[in-house]
């Protein structure tokens, strides 16, 4: 049964996803403020935040910077405005998906389990069950650890999964469209922000520069793994 932490404020909103989420077979504590969320993590042990982007206090985006600091539990915020910066400035920071008030208990449901199955082993089809090595960087597909310079590098379950998906066909592009369905499993063209906002994540991660040797763009395109 999943464990789902929830980090709202508003009491019937809580209430209300609270009890959604019960109904689909969820395990959920429920807190009002960033500071409670922050509390609860070790003692709670979430698999998913689901985490307000406006609190009182401590704001949303800095929960989830605290969060980064010292976890990579899954974070889904929530938002009242799906065309707001401030989403993409969240995704940035680090959450890994996101939902548009007014909440329903079944989208936030299925967001749930797809961020959990990119936390899982499951690969992408026609991937290869050993540790690659690209450079300065390998990617042990079998123990999904990835190290660089010999250091590892912690990486969220969306930036794992990214990662996974475009080295398994180096020199392949795909789509923001295409790199959507297959990690996120999203279909709406409105959500292709998540993409660039993870590949910007995964690239401060890499230590790539103004010309990334890894994950390159391809303008007009999309993204490709480069190996040289």
């Amino acid at each position: 049964m999943p464990r789902v932490l929830i980090v709202e404020d508003d009491l019937d909103v809580r209430r209300a996803v609270q009890l959604g989420l019960r109904h689909q077979g969820h395990e959920v504590f429920a807190v009002e403020t960033g500071e409670e969320g922050l509390e609860q993590l070790r003692p709670f042990r979430p698999d998913v935040v689901v985490l307000d982007l406006m609190l009182p206090g401590m704001s949303g985006l800095d929960v989830c910077r605290r969060i980064r600091d010292r976890d990579q539990v899954p974070i889904i915020m929530v938002t009242a405005r799906g065309d707001d910066v401030d989403v993409v400035v969240g995704l940035e920071t680090g959450a890994d998906d996101y939902v548009v008030k007014p909440v329903q208990a079944r989208v936030l449901d299925a967001r749930i389990r797809a961020v959990l199955r990119r936390q899982d082993a499951s690969l992408p089809d026609g991937t290869r069950p050993r540790a690659e090595t690209y450079g300065e960087l390998v990617v042990d597909r079998a123990g999904l650890v990835v190290t660089h310079r010999g250091e590892p590098v912690t990486l969220a379950p969306s930036e794992l999964r990214l990662l996974l998906t475009l080295s398994a066909s180096p020199g392949q592009v795909f789509s923001r469209q295409q790199l959507l369905e297959a990690v996120w499993e999203h279909s709406y063209h409105g959500d292709i922000r998540l993409v660039d906002a993870c590949v910007k994540r995964l690239r401060n991660k890499l230590g790539e520069g103004r010309n990334p040797r890894y994950v390159q763009t391809v303008r007009g395109f999309g993204y490709r793994f480069g190996t040289s």
